[in-house]
């Protein structure tokens, strides 16, 4: 599980999103869990669990990847801190985080993906990168 600078946000993997006494110990108060390959997990009571099951790579529907980033969006907005979990926390968490930190660091999406790499790894799904503005940008996606 590793922070983001500057974000009320982690990025992890399925293993970190059932460590709910490391996840409660950083403080960490709510869960994207983005894992379709994955189980649910079972939060406790203190923990706002959110479940988006994307596809690590292309075929995800629209509506299913613009919840998924709406919802870190308003946490984050929010100054929830919130841990963003797929399987191995290199690719659907990571793609999500990036779209999201670029609205609020007013950057191209890439630019903020560069700078998720620069802090550590990351191999994002080309087919799933790919599918992410257009669903982000969709004209249906109500008010900003």
């Amino acid at each position: 599980m590793r922070r983001i600078n500057g974000f009320p946000l982690w990025i992890g993997t399925a293993r970190d999103a059932r460590n709910i006494k490391g996840m409660l110990d950083a403080g960490i108060e709510a869960v994207v869990d983005l894992a379709m390959e994955e189980p649910p997990i079972s939060p406790t009571r203190e923990l706002v669990c959110l479940r988006y099951p994307l596809l690590d790579g292309e075929g995800n529907p629209k509506w299913l990847l613009r919840m998924a980033m709406n919802a870190v969006e308003e946490l984050v907005g929010n100054g929830v801190p919130t841990l963003v979990a797929c399987g191995a926390g290199m690719s659907r968490s990571p793609a999500i985080v990036a779209m999201v930190m670029s609205q609020f660091m007013r950057v191209e999406p890439g630019k903020a993906l560069a700078t998720l790499r620069a802090d550590g790894p990351c191999d994002v799904s080309p087919g799933l990168w790919r599918e992410l503005p257009p669903a982000w940008n969709s004209s249906d996606r109500g008010p900003a």
